[in-house]
């Protein structure tokens, strides 16, 4: 049987890449997200070898329904992609929105905590299991008018580098990416909405695309089993860091 993925966030960006590279390299994928039209899209397109779920990830008790009850044959993941997150607002933290930081926090942190703790504890009983969480260059140092955002991805570095000390005793490998700019809906979600304050983020730079991304993750979840990649921070060519980007 073919080896099975899961995917958070996989309706558009680097959930939606990862799950095509995913497909493309012989994996069933199981599909999770909000907007259930470009869930059933994705599926049509992978046929038998896709299951869509659609739930919130902050929803705790719908998350660990859905994945505590997958049907028969799917129940055994191989790897697990964290991709679900979102950055909201960019403005002083002292001026930022606290809906913003509800709905950040609550997808980024407590999101990803809920998808784990459904899927990592059969990894272990199996001695199976790779996990990829998608962190950010924004988790490395803070960045003005990004606090909260930044914040929210430096406890995901936090959080896999335990979850990666928890399973050093199993065969379990653990991997946080960390991209940097990626032109996806990102910044359209981050401005409520605004596509030319968007679009103005990656002018000036060839940013990297959910594709880049998503060949990081498929170089870590097929290296040898001997082999963990443990953290991969992904920069396009003209960005040194989070707040350092030279733009021509």
């Amino acid at each position: 049987m073919k080896p099975t993925a899961i995917v958070t966030g996989a309706t558009s960006g680097i959930g939606e890449a990862c799950a095509r590279r995913l497909f493309s390299a012989g994996y069933r994928v199981i599909i999770t997200g909000r907007n259930e039209a470009k869930l059933k899209a994705l599926c049509s397109e992978f046929g038998d070898d896709a299951l869509m779920l659609v739930f919130d990830v902050r929803d705790r008790a719908k998350t660990e329904s859905i994945l505590n009850s997958l049907p028969e044959g799917w129940q055994d993941i191989d790897v697990l992609v964290n991709n679900a997150g979102l950055a909201l607002g960019l403005e002083p933290e002292y001026e930022g929105d606290p809906d913003d930081w509800d709905t950040m926090v609550d997808t980024n942190v407590k999101g990803l905590l809920y998808v784990t703790r459904a899927i990592v504890p059969g990894m272990v009983k199996r001695g199976k299991g790779h996990i990829v969480n998608i962190g950010s260059v924004a988790g490395d140092a803070a960045y003005a008018n990004g606090a909260v955002y930044c914040g929210s991805k430096a406890a995901v570095k936090s959080i896999t580098d335990g979850l990666r000390i928890d399973v050093a005793h199993t065969p379990l490998r653990v991997t946080l990416l960390k991209p940097g700019l990626v032109e996806t809906n990102f910044s359209t979600v981050r401005f409520h909405g605004d596509s030319e304050r968007a679009a103005n983020v990656y002018k000036g730079i060839q940013p990297l695309t959910g594709d880049d991304v998503a060949d990081a993750m498929l170089y870590a979840v097929q290296a040898p089993a001997h082999v963990q990649i443990a953290e991969m921070l992904i920069l396009a060519t003209h960005q040194a860091s989070g707040s350092v980007v030279v733009r021509k």
